[in-house]
């Protein structure tokens, strides 16, 4: 299971760091990633990290503001946001897939969201 952490209320301007564990010896494996949804919205992609860590991917919203990374020996990826702005809130979920592509357009395990308050 995706165990989601780390969400709640910051002003604008401000940052905060989202946590992702998932327990099981083949998170290494697989890519992962954040989809976030915004109040009465969709969930959107966010941002996507594969299993090296070494490739990322993010959505033209964040890009520039949000970090994704991954620590494989923790079994735990984090999701680093900077310059929070209103619209940025929403529950965050974090996903997992095969690879990136997957990731972006269909992941295959969801876990439960956090919730990121920004006020203005």
């Amino acid at each position: 299971q995706l165990q989601a952490s780390g969400g709640g209320l910051v002003q604008a301007g401000g940052s905060l760091r989202l946590s992702c564990d998932a327990p099981g010896r083949t998170f290494s494996s697989y890519a992962r990633g954040w989809f976030r949804q915004a109040p009465g919205k969709e969930r959107d992609f966010t941002a996507a990290i594969d299993w090296t860590g070494e490739d990322t991917y993010y959505a033209d919203s964040v890009k520039g503001r949000f970090t994704i990374s991954r620590d494989n020996a923790k079994n735990t990826v984090y999701l680093q946001m900077s310059s929070l702005k209103s619209n940025d809130t929403g529950v965050y979920y974090c996903v997992r897939g095969a690879n990136t592509v997957v990731i972006r357009n269909n992941p295959d395990s969801w876990g439960q969201g956090t919730l990121v308050t920004v006020s203005s």
